[in-house]
């Protein structure tokens, strides 16, 4: 039998996921501390009704998908794909902007050699 502690942590984190977000952008939709969230997400805090609430909100989904067994699995096929479409496309970028510092880096130390 799954702990309610470990739904609400695997529950969380899942919604993060497929929504795109951190556990610190998360903490500010909640108005609570990034450890906070944290400590929810490692099974070792319990929230209250009201935080559970705002935690649901946060999340875009109802308080209940919380502690479901399948609320979370059970979200479409499409927005888990826009998921990792926007994990691939952050990945990207960061790669990319990496590159386009060292040439640019790279560029001014030739410049300063001439």
């Amino acid at each position: 039998m799954t702990s309610l502690r470990k739904l609400l942590a695997n529950n969380m984190k899942e919604q993060r996921r497929i929504l795109g977000i951190s556990q610190a952008v998360l903490a500010e939709r909640v108005e609570t501390s990034t450890h906070y969230i944290a400590m929810i997400e490692l099974e070792r805090k319990t929230p209250s009704l009201l935080m559970l609430e705002r935690i649901a909100a946060a999340l875009q989904i109802d308080p209940p998908e919380l502690f479901s067994m399948r609320a979370i699995q059970s979200k479409s096929l499409e927005t888990m794909q826009k998921a990792v479409l926007v994990d691939i496309e952050k990945s990207i970028s960061h790669v990319i902007n990496n590159h386009l510092k060292a040439i640019e880096t790279s560029t001014e130390h030739q410049n300063t050699s001439r």
